[in-house]
């Protein structure tokens, strides 16, 4: 394996599992230009990877992601530069693995955009949301308002838009923003024992039920269901397919080798 891990990025893989650490935490993992790049490669091998079934992304000391660095944001000449630059959420888009977000602390701004981007939200109760933005003059730009109003509803969105206000993790959970909130030292195994699980699963399934979830969104319902099937078809012409059927009929775990 590659060596994708730099200072304020760190990398490292558990079997099948890749973790990824934002490790800036006297600035709260606020993202530069660099760790940005970071981000993109760790997410392209991640991609390219068979071996790397399910990512965990997670931050070092108070923070998960305080967002963008704001004192870099002024090196941009032009709005349109400033539009077009490379942004850290973008990286994790492309992700085609199921990634859970272990929010340890905040998350903030792009830091809220990047946990909403993961798949699987758990937070640890030292854990705090805020889409602070508007506290300095502007709006989230990574996807803030459709992915909150998908999670949270638009009530709810309306009100972290409009005033940037933080919500703790018990509110985060009854909004259904995240799925899980632990103890701090329960929320790192915690997500590594939903990783571990995930990836002990049929790989090509898991990556096309993510698929298949990202254009339900997208679709109306009747073409959402037809998509679904035909993908279904797809699966269940897969080595692996054939063998989750083999080892049900003789009664025995499964051995996935994504094909």
């Amino acid at each position: 394996m590659i060596d994708l891990a730099t200072e304020d990025v760190l990398f490292e893989q558990q079997r099948h599992v890749a973790v990824i650490t934002l490790n800036r935490p006297a600035k709260l993992n606020a993202v530069t230009e660099e760790m940005s790049g970071a981000l993109v490669k760790a997410a392209r091998y991640c991609n390219e990877a068979d071996d790397v079934r399910a990512v965990v992304l997670t931050g070092s000391g108070r923070a998960f992601s305080a967002g963008s660095d704001i004192r870099e944001l002024d090196k941009y000449v032009t709005p349109w530069d400033f539009r077009n630059r490379g942004d850290y959420c973008d990286s994790l888009k492309v992700l085609r693995k199921p990634v859970i977000a272990a929010v340890n602390g905040y998350a903030l701004g792009g830091g809220l955009e990047t946990a909403l981007i993961c798949d699987i939200r758990i937070a640890a109760t030292t854990a705090s949301f805020a889409a602070a933005e508007v506290k300095l003059g502007w709006i989230g730009g990574g996807g803030m308002s459709a992915l909150l109003a998908r999670s949270i509803g638009p009530s709810n969105t309306a009100l972290m838009l409009m005033t940037g206000d933080p919500i703790d993790a018990q509110r985060a959970l009854d909004w259904g923003l995240v799925s899980e909130v632990l103890a701090p030292d329960d929320l790192l195994p915690r997500a590594l024992e939903l990783a571990t699980t995930i990836a002990s699963r049929a790989p090509i399934a898991v990556e096309t039920a993510k698929a298949n979830l990202s254009a339900a969104y997208n679709m109306p319902l009747d073409q959402a269901v037809a998509y679904e099937r035909d993908i279904q078809t797809v699966c269940f012409a897969t080595h692996d397919a054939a063998e989750g059927r083999a080892a049900f009929a003789e009664k025995r775990p499964p051995r996935f080798v994504r094909a």
